[in-house]
């Protein structure tokens, strides 16, 4: 809010983490996107089978909807992972990820992955400015950049590198938008 940059929270919904779904309103408030991430984020589960993950989301639709405006309008999601994990494959077979990004097509959904990682949630507790050369090296020389970073008790020094990466991209020419506001972009320019 400070910096004026809006951002796209893919959010969880999990037990564990009940006391700060109320923030997800501010979010909404302040002009940035909601997207799906998980319910539960429990690979094992979610990734059991196609019926499975699409249980968590609706879990996650049902647990949220207090704070979004209009939860069914939510259409963008990030599958926990990635698009393209293979952790997956122990859970729901080879095809799993294959039949999961079909079916969100079909669903009316538009799925995103990051091209940029923070590296924040790998463990060890990397420092702010671990993080930020983490972001700056992922970048290169990409033009369009979603930066993957988390918000947890466990990534605190996220929060202590934003100002700085907000700093950087902005020297460097970038401009800030949603993955929606990306998208759209993206289509005009084609």
């Amino acid at each position: 809010k400070q910096e004026q940059v809006p951002a796209t929270f893919f959010v969880i919904a999990a037990p564990n983490n009940e006391d700060y779904w109320p923030l997800i309103r501010r979010e909404v408030e302040e002009g940035h996107q909601i997207a799906l991430h998980s319910c539960t984020h429990e690979y094992k589960e979610i990734y059991q089978s196609p019926t499975a993950y699409w249980a968590d989301i609706k879990a996650l639709k049902e647990r949220i909807a207090p704070y979004v405006p209009d939860v069914e309008a939510l259409k963008w999601l990030r599958f926990p992972g990635g698009s393209t994990n293979t952790v997956s494959h122990r859970y729901g077979g080879s095809g799993i990820m294959k039949s999961l990004k079909a079916q969100a097509n079909e669903k009316g959904y538009h799925y995103v992955d990051w091209n940029v990682c923070a590296d924040d949630a790998v463990g060890g507790h990397p420092s702010a400015d671990r993080i930020l050369r983490n972001i700056i090296q992922d970048v290169g020389e990409q033009k369009n950049c979603v930066v993957l970073m988390h918000d947890t008790k466990a990534t605190s020094t996220t929060v202590e590198a934003l100002p700085d990466i907000i700093a950087w991209f902005r020297e460097h020419g970038y401009q800030f938008c949603t993955v929606e506001q990306l998208q759209a972009k993206k289509e005009q320019q084609a």
